[in-house]
């Protein structure tokens, strides 16, 4: 009886768990190698694996902050797992009626017209691969993104954050469209060199002996690096500080303030001007690394209005300053420039801004000075003409200025887009993975909403309005060491 009454025991044998836990321990590092060689292997928005532009050299970025673990795993998250939620695109129905777009609207027909007999060719937009930082292409209202080339500070993530809130603008809307992007700040695609075969390249500017096509920067959006947020919110700011000090109490010289040492012969020659008693302008050099440092309490837009006059001088090339100078309402005193961004186009001497002759900059700043102080009232409408054409260029024009450009370039296409294969998918989720949190904090504040209008009504082609304008600015710069009437 004992012997039935006794217990079995069964007892695993050691061997079978020690390979089960080498197995999982296997599979584990297998996941984790595929992973960082995944991670090593993908280009991203702000910069993993990408090096500066040959043609514009910077230092290259460092993400000294991340484990090689947490590298990997924010890179495959968000580069790969942010945009998997599929986000049904619909057709907004449009409750106002289209207005008529500003009248520079006009140069986009004027940008894209080295393409309008010949169109653009896949072989074409290859060749201007050459000299982009970053490939974008829209398929059925979604954004993919090929990076070449790293962008300096944070550029690339809010020109492709303005693009996205465009495709948001306008859902459905958006036509298919592939294009090369450089978010340097020189053209590079000169009209000598490239007559044969034009080069279709996106940038901020441009200069009538480039092919570059200019687009709206990415500052619209904000630019973390030197504490500006989004346009609209600069653009309100720097309105109500200006009008603290009435026009007649402002101070009656020239101001200028900003980094010199930028590689600009204009801007080192303004230097020489800083004399408020002989040449009627004060120049003050920015620290920029002093204001970071003290958290930019010296560099605030707003309280920047307090001359009658305000110079726009260029740097390295085009500068975004020129749109937070005519926002002030002071009367813009702009150097003669070399470069071009998509709405300066639309403005015009003495009506909105008064010319500084690059050649002869001291003497042709104190001429102007002297003439507004002795014309008030005509100067203090140039200031407010400045201010009112940059209150007109809100949001809702750049967005349809951006909507007009792609469509107009996506007709010019003789192929049809296609994702590239080494094209990563762009969204908002994804950019906002990335993106720090100063970053986080200025790219949702610029997040927009469907529309309620369709865009603006795009004036159509007309070169010889074109060419008017050219000259009619050319004769009054020409004589711009005359008095103004």
């Amino acid at each position: 009886m004992a012997l039935f009454s006794r217990k079995t025991v069964l007892s695993l044998s050691p061997l079978p768990s020690f390979f089960i836990v080498l197995l999982i321990f296997s599979l584990t590092l297998l996941v984790l190698y595929k992973v960082d060689n995944l991670a090593s292997q993908t280009k991203t928005i702000i910069g993993h694996n990408l090096e500066p532009t040959p043609w514009h050299l910077f230092p290259a970025k460092t993400f000294n902050n991340e484990t090689k673990i947490g590298r990997a795993s924010k890179i495959v998250r968000c580069s790969y797992l942010s945009c998997l939620t599929k986000s049904k695109i619909g057709q907004t129905t449009f409750t106002r009626e289209s207005e008529k777009c500003p009248d520079f609207y006009r140069w986009i027909h004027h940008d894209l017209e080295p393409w309008s007999h010949t169109r653009i060719s896949y072989a074409n937009l290859m060749e201007a691969k050459k000299f982009a930082s970053f490939r974008i292409v829209i398929i059925s209202g979604k954004l993919y993104v090929d990076y070449y080339y790293n962008c300096v500070l944070s550029r690339a993530l809010f020109t492709i954050w303005g693009l996205l809130q465009l495709l948001k603008r306008y859902p459905g809307s958006i036509p298919d469209v592939d294009m090369m992007f450089d978010c340097m700040d020189r053209p590079i695609v000169h009209k000598r060199d490239h007559s044969a075969m034009p080069l279709p390249i996106f940038r901020y500017c441009t200069t009538p002996d480039h092919f570059d096509i200019p687009f709206p920067d990415w500052s619209f959006w904000g630019w973390v690096e030197v504490n500006l947020g989004p346009w609209e919110e600069e653009f309100e700011s720097i309105k109500q500080g200006s009008q603290t000090i009435p026009w007649e109490k402002k101070l009656p010289y020239a101001y200028w303030k900003g980094n010199p040492y930028v590689n600009s012969p204009v801007r080192e020659k303004m230097l020489l001007c800083n004399d408020t008693k002989k040449w009627g302008a004060q120049i003050l050099r920015q620290n920029w690394a002093h204001e970071i440092s003290v958290g930019f309490k010296h560099s605030k837009l707003s309280s920047q209005c307090n001359h009658r006059y305000k110079i726009y001088a260029e740097g390295y090339a085009w500068s975004v300053s020129l749109k937070y100078i005519l926002s002030c309402g002071s009367v813009p005193l702009i150097i003669n420039p070399l470069y071009e961004d998509f709405f300066s186009r639309g403005l015009f001497p003495k009506q909105n801004y008064l010319p500084i002759s690059p050649n002869n900059i001291c003497p042709s700043i104190k001429n102007a000075v002297e003439w507004g102080n002795s014309h008030p009232s005509e100067a203090e409408a140039i200031g407010k003409a400045g201010q009112g054409f940059m209150e007109e260029l809100n949001m809702e024009r750049v967005y349809d200025y951006m909507y007009h450009l792609i469509t107009e370039y996506s007709k010019l296409l003789d192929f049809k887009p296609v994702r590239p294969k080494s094209a990563l998918e762009e969204c908002i989720e994804s950019l906002l993975c990335y993106a720090d949190e100063t970053q986080r904090g200025v790219l949702e504040r610029s997040a927009t909403f469907p529309s309620s209008a369709p865009p603006c009504k795009l004036p159509p082609p007309n070169a010889e309005i074109i060419k008017k304008q050219i000259e009619a600015k050319r004769n009054v710069i020409l004589n711009k060491t005359q008095p103004i009437t």
